[in-house]
């Protein structure tokens, strides 16, 4: 980390004292500061919070160090007002985590402890400690289950639980319907504190039953556990990571340590805790940013005493603190939601390789569809590679077929094919998804007359038409605005809505099959807290006939009664200007196609497109995802792109296009000298527009990692003390994962 400094500019001597504190300060300067023992009281210890005089006021910074010498003279620094934590909250291996995050990501580290913290505890006032309740069936409840009186989806399966034995909500969902169903007196909550920390737990409940394969791959990550190793497990959708995932975990509580899950949506959350917790027999705490601050904090404390055995969260759970790490586990490590996209800007997956290194466990690293970059390091001996070649249980692979859509009439964005298909899976019974990547009723207003689309006033992008509630909505700065009648051209002409969203493809189906029982998911329609959970239990209760929906279908769900899939649009990441996206559109294509035929009947794959021959799309079909990376990473190393080099991408935005440009152009004037970094640009954006300001960027790559760093390290203070700096918003992406 760079060298700490309290208010002021370096000194060039250093002076000897009993005890200088360098503490990180939520602040966007690149430093530490150095500040004094507190008068009264404790002096901290590395890891403990501490109340800091900071400007004008006071700020809650973390102690990273005491050392005897510090570059400012004595009389400039300042005391620590108080010490907040008896005991430290990280440990040195998250302190270490912390400085390698802030040096590889070129970011203040005030600003990495302000992630790492749960937002109740970057405060000085104490957290309100939240009791767990406790929910036990009443006799009327038990009665009621005896008499098949009818409940909800939600309500019948807490019902179900709770007759074999007392219950801890799983989430915000399932404590209100909880709540509806003691106001009925079915159930009754008791206040439970929280259990004393164990050395170990017994696991309760039946192993899984795993194939040959499986047993190999837990044996395999199993015998390393007690040391660091690095696995990509490449199973196909299906496959049973999940049982993977639990045979590990038993082994790692029996031995009384903890396991860290990653996932990448907080929609997964709720149902593989609740059957980690079904399951396993221990405390699972879960983590992400849709929990109640007070929820949170108790998950990252019991997390951090060792109460919690299993800790499942998303991105930001990688920085939860662990008493006995044992195993971390990153499932569908090739998810773009585990690289933060604002203010720092890290990777989760790579983190939380560099974490298990640093605790000396095992990492593994589970996908039907790895990223590039992991399946690089498990050809380069990085990564140990692993495979469930074939599904799980009764599970087939389901059959794949283009639809040539080419002089094809479409309804509602079905073609023939895919209606026909569709009508004789409702006739059987079965369940279906139509995947199309577009919420609205439509993407494009257009003109009759003269065919201009209406476009965002604040954007370089079409307003998208959202029929449900008559409005044109913007999808990258949420501007909002009435359906107008008519076009504002010369010929004032009508508006026609152009291209298929989620909402029209619902519309054509209450239409052309009226006795279906269709549900869209999308973001509008998930909007609400737990209308996730509870749309995902309708499908599982056989409730659903057809599900239609973007990308929030694609990832981890499991609906055996699905065995048809249609694909309406392929199209859409086939030609982009980010060498990416047939990445990311083969992942999709995969990951969507996975969720037919998992149950006892074989699921079938539509794939509707304008272009059959494409390259992408034959190579997927005749040879699955494994071949489509074969054929990606040998582009890749013949472009000179990651993972054959290293990115790093300095943006800017402001109201004002020269305002941009001018401090890109003083950012170019103010780079080192080569050393093996090469800066292209700057160029705009792919989107120039958004929100009402003018976007552009520089792009750096270079062969290898270390020089880009260096090159970075010399780099970004220029920056900050550019005169043009203070007339943008500029932030740096080092390995980033979208050009936009």
């Amino acid at each position: 980390m760079r060298a700490s400094r309290a208010r002021g500019a370096h000194a060039p001597a250093q002076h000897a004292l009993a005890a200088i504190f360098a503490v990180a300060v939520p602040s966007p300067l690149r430093t530490l500061f150095d500040y004094l023992p507190p008068l009264d009281g404790p002096a901290p210890q590395p890891g403990a919070r501490v109340r800091v005089p900071f400007g004008r006021g006071h700020k809650v910074g973390l102690v990273i160090a005491c050392r005897t010498h510090s570059e400012l003279d004595p009389s400039r620094l300042k005391r620590i007002a108080r010490c907040l934590d008896a005991q430290p909250l990280f440990d040195p291996s998250l302190l270490a985590l912390l400085d390698f995050t802030a040096e590889y990501f070129h970011h203040p580290p005030g600003d990495v402890l302000a992630t790492m913290l749960p937002p109740l505890l970057r405060h000085e006032r104490e957290p309100r400690l939240v009791v767990q309740r406790e929910w036990v069936l009443t006799d009327s409840g038990r009665q009621s289950l005896l008499d098949g009186t009818a409940f909800g989806p939600l309500q019948r399966r807490l019902l179900d639980a709770l007759a074999r034995g007392p219950l801890v909500a799983a989430d915000a969902a399932d404590a209100a319907a909880m709540r509806r169903l003691a106001a009925r007196g079915l159930a009754v909550a008791y206040a439970r504190p929280p259990p004393r920390p164990r050395a170990a737990h017994a696991v309760s409940g039946a192993a899984p039953a795993l194939n040959p394969h499986q047993h190999q791959v837990v044996a395999a990550v199993a015998a390393t556990l007690g040391g660091y190793a690095a696995f990509l497990l490449d199973g196909v959708t299906g496959s049973g990571k999940t049982e993977v995932y639990l045979a590990l975990i038993e082994q790692v509580i029996a031995s009384g340590r903890q396991t860290l899950v990653l996932i990448p949506e907080i929609g997964l959350t709720p149902q593989i805790v609740q059957r980690f917790r079904r399951h396993l027999g221990v405390a699972v705490a879960a983590l992400h940013s849709g929990m109640a601050q007070g929820e949170r904090v108790a998950a990252w404390r019991a997390a951090r005493s060792g109460e919690a055995s299993v800790v499942v969260g998303t991105r930001s759970a990688v920085f939860t603190p662990l008493a006995q790490p044992g195993l971390i586990v990153v499932d569908e490590e090739h998810d773009l939601s585990y690289k933060q996209q604002e203010g720092l800007r890290y990777s989760a997956r790579d983190l939380a390789v560099l974490r298990a290194r640093q605790a000396g466990v095992p990492v593994l690293l589970g996908s039907a569809s790895p990223s590039l970059e992991s399946l690089h390091n498990a050809r380069s001996g990085r990564y140990r590679s692993l495979s469930l070649p074939q599904r799980a249980g009764a599970g087939s692979t389901p059959s794949m077929e283009v639809i040539d859509l080419r002089a094809r009439v479409l309804e509602g964005g079905l073609s023939e094919p895919v209606r026909d298909a569709l009508a004789q899976c409702l006739a059987a019974g079965e369940q279906a998804i139509l995947f199309v990547n577009r919420r609205g009723y439509a993407p494009v207003l257009m003109c009759h007359a003269c065919g201009a689309p209406v476009d965002c006033p604040r954007c370089d992008a079409h307003l998208v038409l959202h029929r449900a509630e008559a409005r044109l909505r913007c999808h990258h700065c949420d501007h909002a605005q009435s359906v107008p009648t008519r076009c504002q051209c010369a010929e004032r002409g009508a508006l026609h809505a152009v291209g298929t969203g989620t909402q029209r493809v619902v519309e054509y189906l209450g239409a052309r099959f009226p006795s279906a029982r269709v549900q869209r998911v999308d973001r509008d329609s998930t909007r609400r807290r737990g209308a996730m959970e509870g749309l995902l239990e309708q499908v599982q209760a056989g409730a659903v006939d057809i599900l239609v929906g973007t990308q929030m279908l694609a990832k981890g769900h499991d609906f055996p009664r699905v065995t048809l899939v249609a694909i309406l649009d392929a199209d859409g990441g086939l030609f982009s200007a980010d060498f990416r996206a047939s990445e990311r559109m083969a992942q999709l294509l995969t990951q969507v196609s996975g969720r037919a035929g998992r149950g006892e009947r074989p699921g079938r794959v539509l794939i509707q497109t304008h272009q059959p021959q494409h390259p992408l799309l034959r190579t997927l079909i005749t040879g699955g995802y494994a071949a489509f990376g074969e054929a990606a990473l040998a582009e890749r190393a013949a472009g000179a792109l990651p993972p054959y080099a290293f990115l790093a991408l300095l943006r800017a935005e402001a109201p004002l296009r020269e305002r941009v440009y001018e401090f890109l152009d003083a950012a170019r004037g103010a780079a080192p000298g080569a050393d093996g970094v090469t800066l292209l640009g700057p160029v705009p954006a792919p989107m120039e527009r958004r929100a009402g300001r003018v976007r552009a960027q520089l792009l750096l790559e270079a062969a290898s990692r270390a020089p880009l760093h260096r090159w970075l390290g010399e780099w970004v203070p220029r920056l900050e003390a550019l005169p043009a700096a203070r007339q943008v918003r500029w932030s740096l992406d080092v390995d980033p994962q979208e050009m936009i």
